[in-house]
Parts: C-alpha cells; structure tokens; sequence
C-alpha cells in the first residue's frame, strides 16, 4: 500500500479503515477488520490488508468485494417516482410544475440522470454525483432502462423479434434488449421493455413507429435500481446495493 493509506499516529492523517466501514453499514468493526484481513477491500484501487490503515472519507474511493461503498455522506442518491405531467426539470421558467418542487428542502446542487417526458412516469435518479450522472446517461455504459407500455392492441406474435431485430427511426435505428407482452385486456396490452437507449421519447416513438401508440408509459428500472411500492411524487434514498450496483455499472 501507498503512504496514504498506511498506518498512522493521529486522527488528523484520516480514519482507521474499520471504522469508516463500520459507518458505512458494511459490516461490524470487528468483521470489517476480517473483511480487510482477507483481502476483501479495496482502497483507490489498491487491496489494503493492514488493520492500521487510515482514509479520508471524503476522498477515498472504497470497493468491497468489488462492489463501490459509499462512505462520503455529502454524496446524495434518490429515487423520484416521478408522476404524470411533472416537467423534468429542476425550475420553469412559467411556473409549470417540475421536479424541482420535490427538492426544493435538499440542499446542494442536485442532477437528474437522464429525463423522463412530460407525460411519462416512473423511476427518476437523482444524485449530486455529476460524474455519475454523466456515465449512466452515456449510450456506451449501456446501463439498461425498463419500461411498463400500455399500448393499443392487438400485438401480433412476431413484434417482440422484430423489435429485437430493430427497427429504423428518422434520427437511426433502434432495438431494445428484451421484450416481453405482460397483459392483455380487449383492444389494450401491457408490454415490457428493455434498452439502453436514451433518446428523446425514444419508447414512444419506437412504439408508435410499430403501430402500437403508447397509452401510458412508466419507467421502472434503471440498471438493477427498480420502482418497488413507492407512491407517485415520493422520494427515497437509494440504498447500499442499489447505490454499489449503479456505480459498478459505469465503472466507478
């Protein structure tokens, strides 16, 4: 190990290892020091096997078994089910509601990763990580986004495979990843889909360009970070593993 995270004489130099683990809500203090005995953690990218080994929260980047643990807590992650007609944006210029008016007691610069159209509901990540934010919206991580589609029946069998296949829009081609007919009611169907596009109301367009207008359209997932009973409009902060897997995604 480098200086940096060698044993040291006060608590100035940083803090022991496994304590800052112990904070994080990885392990106790005395299986964390286990944990850093077997080689399982990893500080700045170098394995630290020392029990005197001190860190800067603030600063250091520290992966458990592989996985980022987030020990700054002036890092902020949440997940916004945002609701139907909300603008994404964090103000508006006309007044209009947006998203910002359910952030507006959070302090700090906050972004939202990616965008969810006005009519559009569903999973909405917000953090103050502009990097993160960054890499997740990049078409080259290929983070995968889920989508719940109500759309106008009836689906012909084939329109998974084609849609798989891929089909061309004016600004390119698109396809998604997995397809999958959840319900069908009368004239309606339930569909799920998965892609790592991030295009302007690319789930619509690809739909509508397929014959199936789009009724109601909701994100669930982004990555392996998922909608679970959150109500429309509320908040929460993402937990360990969700916050682990969406930095692991974009390797971070």
């Amino acid at each position: 190990m480098t200086s940096k995270h060698s044993p040291a004489s006060s608590e100035d130099e940083g803090v022991r290892l496994q304590k800052v683990l112990s904070q994080a809500g990885v392990a106790s203090r005395r299986a964390a020091e286990q944990m850093i005995v077997e080689g399982r953690i990893e500080v700045d990218g170098e394995v630290v096997t020392e029990l005197g080994s001190r860190v800067d929260p603030a600063s250091a980047v520290i992966h458990v078994d592989g996985m980022r643990v987030m020990v700054n807590d002036e890092l902020t992650h949440l997940l916004l089910n945002k609701p139907k007609g909300i603008l994404c944006t964090m103000s508006d210029d006309q007044d209009r509601p947006c998203i910002g008016d359910y952030l507006r007691e959070r302090q700090g610069k906050l972004f939202h990763v990616g965008r969810l159209d006005v009519d559009t509901e569903g999973l909405l990540l917000i953090t103050n990580d502009g990097e993160l934010a960054n890499r997740l919206m990049r078409p080259s991580y290929q983070v995968p986004k889920t989508y719940l589609a109500e759309v106008l029946g009836p689906i012909p069998k084939d329109l998974g495979k084609q849609l798989r296949r891929g089909v061309e829009l004016e600004d390119g081609p698109v396809k998604v990843d997995r397809f999958k007919l959840v319900d069908v009611n009368q004239n309606r169907a339930l569909v799920e889909l998965v892609l790592h596009e991030g295009r302007n109301r690319i789930v619509r367009r690809l739909l509508k360009h397929v014959g199936h207008p789009v009724q109601r359209l909701v994100r669930t997932a982004v990555g392996e970070v998922r909608l679970t009973n959150e109500r429309q409009g509320a908040i929460r902060p993402l937990n360990r593993q969700e916050i682990g897997s969406l930095y692991r995604a974009v390797n971070m």
